[in-house]
């Protein structure tokens, strides 16, 4: 679908509002896959956000949250309606005595270290992952050394309708890369994290750590979307993947990474179609030698490229 013009020119008189038309969305995601957007719509303001939001409702068009673009994939075919991306007020990180408030779009890593050179423990573990604040509370992003659920206290969200409200630690229901979030409208403004005094030299040299060892494991020299399957029960996707003989399988630029068998990475020209047609094989050989239903933790968003009959039409 495409923008009625009215809706564009309601869009361009939002104050603290950056609107891209036809925008590629390759370039904003870790991916670097995707085709284009109706509206990249970039908020740096509250009010911007209700305004863009109430626009869409009023009109019924579709929105779409990319955050800061990781752990999604873009179809070939791009995204009907409005993609939204945080910034500006959405990106600050303040310290309040042991709490960390952080804006929704605030990278997760960076958060990490102003609680680091603040004195403050309990979010080393987010050192080298990527994505926003509000998409790991979305997703309660961790690893085996801590998570959302460890450190979030509550979070500002603001509803479809442009409305905002307050979720307590409870109402968020944290638990393995879920929330109360998830399968709903409300877009993640503002998180508090209850953080502990810590000793910022022991901090950093934890983080550090951290840091070389997820260098040491995964394909960060490619642009992925992160783990591509959540973790079975009771074993590892990366475990099940490579005993299945599908490490560095390859599908055009596509490929399960020969150094982490839960990352698919994009040697250059990889498309969503080829990207997806690899993660069908992938599940397909994990459930013929073991059973395994792998679960996929990367969202996919948008539509498919027309075919080229489709376009002689």
């Amino acid at each position: 679908m495409a923008l009625a013009p009215d809706l564009i020119t309601a869009l361009s008189a939002v104050e603290g509002l950056d609107l891209l038309l036809d925008e590629p969305l390759a370039p904003h995601t870790s991916f670097r896959i995707g085709g284009p957007a109706d509206a990249l719509c970039t908020t740096h303001t509250a009010a911007a956000l209700s305004s863009v939001l109430r626009l869409a409702l009023e009109r019924g068009v579709p929105v779409v949250v990319l955050g800061r673009g990781t752990n999604v994939l873009v179809r070939d075919g791009g995204v009907r309606g409005i993609v939204l991306r945080l910034g500006g007020e959405f990106v600050r990180v303040q310290v309040q005595g042991t709490t960390l408030v952080a804006g929704g779009a605030a990278a997760l890593e960076e958060a990490a270290w102003a609680a680091c050179w603040a004195g403050l423990s309990g979010l080393e573990w987010a050192a080298g992952i990527p994505g926003s604040v509000g998409g790991a509370v979305v997703m309660n992003a961790g690893t085996a050394d801590g998570e959302m659920r460890d450190v979030a206290e509550d979070a500002e969200i603001m509803a479809r309708d442009g409305s905002a409200r307050r979720r307590t630690r409870e109402e968020l229901a944290l638990g393995y890369r879920r929330s109360a979030l998830q399968g709903r409208d409300d877009i993640v403004v503002r998180v508090r994290l209850a953080l502990q005094p810590g000793d910022p030299m022991q901090v950093q040299a934890c983080m550090e750590g951290l840091l070389r060892a997820r260098a040491a494991k995964q394909p960060l020299r490619w642009p992925s979307a992160g783990c591509m399957f959540k973790r079975p029960e009771g074993d590892y996707a990366g475990r099940l993947i490579e005993a299945a003989g599908a490490k560095g399988l390859r599908v055009g630029d596509a490929q399960v990474a020969p150094q982490h068998a839960n990352f698919v990475i994009n040697l250059g020209q990889a498309t969503a179609a080829e990207v997806l047609a690899l993660v069908a094989k992938v599940r397909e050989m994990v459930r013929a030698q073991f059973g395994v239903e792998l679960e996929q933790e990367v969202h996919v968003v948008g539509e498919d490229a027309p075919t080229e009959e489709a376009v002689l039409r």
